[in-house]
């Protein structure tokens, strides 16, 4: 049961217990204590499908107060949330203030989180040293080798 919820409430009788099938979590408000990671990761749009978050949490990308995580590991508000997202591999650090287990619109997504991550790293402008004016053709094979020489470490 919430906290809150137990405070206000005049009929305890009503709280759905943990485990009630397809309301894991739930009292009768509506309000959820607790959700799993990687349905709170999608809800938020951290990630964009569950089974992208999901995979990330399998993966290892994902730890909840400093434990890696199962996708099943469940989060409550305070929990802090780390997670590995994108190309590059940036490490967003969210503490969770909202429990959401659906998805939710931008601006209330944006509301259930506080964001401790570092700022994202410089972008590094060297691939303008390749950028081509335009209407000169398609670049040669010496170009495309020249470039892929720079692309890879």
């Amino acid at each position: 049961m919430t906290t809150a919820c137990v405070v206000t409430c005049a009929d305890r009788s009503r709280h759905l217990r943990p485990g009630a099938p397809g309301q894991e979590g739930r009292c009768h408000h509506g309000r959820v204590e607790a959700t799993r990671v990687d349905r709170w990761l999608w809800a938020v749009r951290v990630y964009k499908t569950r089974s992208l978050a999901t995979d990330a949490c399998r993966g290892g990308h994902v730890k909840v107060n400093g434990t890696t995580a199962k996708p099943a590991t469940l989060v409550r508000e305070g929990s802090r949330v780390e997670a590995v997202t994108g190309p590059h591999g940036r490490t967003r650090v969210l503490e969770v203030v909202q429990v959401l287990d659906r998805r939710v619109g931008a601006p209330l997504a944006a509301a259930a989180f506080v964001d401790h991550s570092p700022p994202p790293p410089a972008r590094d402008d060297d691939l303008a040293v390749w950028a081509r004016d335009p209407g000169t053709g398609r670049p040669t094979k010496r170009d495309r080798r020249q470039l892929d020489r720079f692309r890879t470490p």
